[in-house]
């Protein structure tokens, strides 16, 4: 183990000895202990808190006293991060983390948005889309439909989160009508499931439109999940070989998910142009200098991890629809086709999250690194896993700052009271990109009637969350 790599030389054994550093920690601090060791090492904002400093303790009993001082993990891990961190998570199970990055989760197949009220305290759901073999997927309930109402209580900003994101898994959504700017109660009630093992594709739509003899591929994608690359490359063969020469990259609602995924569906659409930088990552100053330049840099790509050849459409222009749900991997792609390709932002600001993490366990013998192949490594005494920012992507440009979000050239937010068909030209937000395209003006208004502050989505109670997660192998190269 590279024990000098936690820079806590002088200690004694507990801190310098890696092979007995679990023997010695005391029982009832062993998930802090991994939650510190792994965080003084990789944490981007790790020179940024004094509580992760290489030097902040003197002693063996000064450094068990402080992880004692917090009992409860997730307060001790929530304690140890930078104040401006707000995307970093942890997960007291690593497989429902693990899971979840790779797209299964226990669900019932709705996915929605709530929104307050324009007064008071009451909130609103909107269904965004069902998730194809769901729960959700045999009731009568579709995109667009209103809810307010859970096992006939009224949603509030107070109690949306054990109504629908507790421990019930089945609960019953009181539907309401919507008109102009109007919502009302109805009698109809719809029940619904959460089922283990949901596992969904993030490819949800993907047609290729004919809108006056131009070829247009639309792409609805919802996460960049590693599992359905090859679905996901499928998509463009399709785009390919039907002489798209426009592409409209609808990512609404995607939170984010592999870097890597990012990077194929980048090459897709620009190209597989593998001289050609596609990010560039950034590190705590600690271990940037472990790093080879071939290590730091990711370039574009001309096949799959698969080995499939990349489907690319070469494009120069591309029409990206995204919108404050819009995150992580979402902004990467974004970011990492500007210098190369005219990106043209159809919505609202995105969320504004511009760092990686990695998953990381209790396998000090790996740098506390998650690896599939070393499930057998990980502490039995100690599942949880945290999800730590620890870079900064950038891009061929040197760009990575938009903690703010990426703001649109064309702002058009939803309409809650038409919603419109994922992938049907008439769809508001479709509609105006397609106009951007092809020129053609619609007597249509795109002015939306009912509009209002998305409190929250389900994609920030799924275990992966707004994550963008890196998932090439890592290896420190010590000196």
């Amino acid at each position: 183990m590279k024990k000098y790599l936690f820079l806590l030389v002088g200690l004694g054994i507990l801190l310098n000895s890696c092979n007995s550093d679990d023997d010695a920690v005391p029982t009832d601090i062993v998930v802090q202990n991994f939650m510190w060791r792994a965080m003084n090492l990789w944490y981007f904002w790790q020179g940024e808190v004094p509580n992760l400093a290489d030097n902040r303790f003197s002693s063996d009993s000064e450094y068990i006293e402080f992880l004692q001082g917090t009992p409860d993990p997730l307060d001790f891990y929530n304690g140890i991060q930078f104040t401006e961190d707000r995307f970093s998570f942890s997960n007291e199970d690593y497989t429902t983390l693990v899971n979840g990055l790779n797209g299964i989760s226990k669900s019932n197949g709705l996915e929605f948005g709530l929104v307050s009220f324009a007064s008071g305290d009451n909130v609103f759901g909107y269904v965004r889309y069902i998730i194809p073999n769901s729960d959700a997927a045999t009731k009568d309930i579709q995109r667009g439909d209103i809810f307010t109402r859970v096992d006939g209580q009224q949603l509030t900003a107070g109690n949306f989160r054990d109504l629908l994101f507790g421990d019930n898994d089945t609960y019953s959504l009181g539907l309401a009508t919507i008109n102009g700017s109007t919502i009302t109660d109805t009698d109809e009630e719809v029940s619904l499931t959460k089922l283990e093992g949901l596992t969904e594709n993030p490819v949800l739509v993907a047609n290729t439109l004919d809108i006056g003899g131009a070829k247009i591929g639309y792409l609805m994608y919802n996460g960049f999940t590693r599992g359905f690359d090859e679905q996901l490359n499928d998509a463009f063969g399709q785009f390919a070989a039907d002489n798209v020469t426009d592409l409209v990259l609808d990512m609404r609602y995607n939170p984010g998910g592999s870097v890597n995924s990012s990077r194929l569906l980048a090459s897709m659409i620009y190209g597989t142009n593998t001289n050609d930088l596609y990010i560039r990552q950034r590190w705590n100053a600690k271990i940037q200098s472990q790093f080879s330049a071939s290590q730091l840099e990711d370039y574009f790509a001309a096949t799959t991890n698969d080995g499939s050849p990349i489907n690319t459409l070469n494009l120069n222009r591309v029409y990206v629809i995204a919108t404050n749900s819009s995150a992580s991997a979402s902004e990467l792609v974004m970011n990492g086709l500007a210098p190369y390709v005219q990106v043209i932002h159809i919505g609202e600001t995105t969320r504004g999250k511009n760092e990686f993490s990695i998953t990381m366990v209790d396998d000090p013998d790996n740098d506390y690194i998650y690896s599939a192949s070393r499930e057998n490594s990980i502490n039995p005494e100690n599942s949880w896993a945290i999800q730590p920012l620890v870079g900064r992507n950038e891009n061929a440009d040197g760009f990575f700052d938009y903690t703010d979000g990426l703001v649109p050239n064309i702002v058009l937010e939803e309409d809650f009271g038409n919603l419109g068909v994922l992938g049907n030209p008439a769809e508001p937000l479709l509609a105006r990109a397609l106009q951007e395209i092809t020129g053609l003006t619609s007597k249509a208004s795109f002015e939306p009637l009912m509009t209002g502050k998305v409190l929250m989505g389900t994609e920030m109670f799924k275990p992966g969350k707004d994550n963008m997660f890196l998932d090439k192998p890592i290896k420190l190269n010590l000196k």
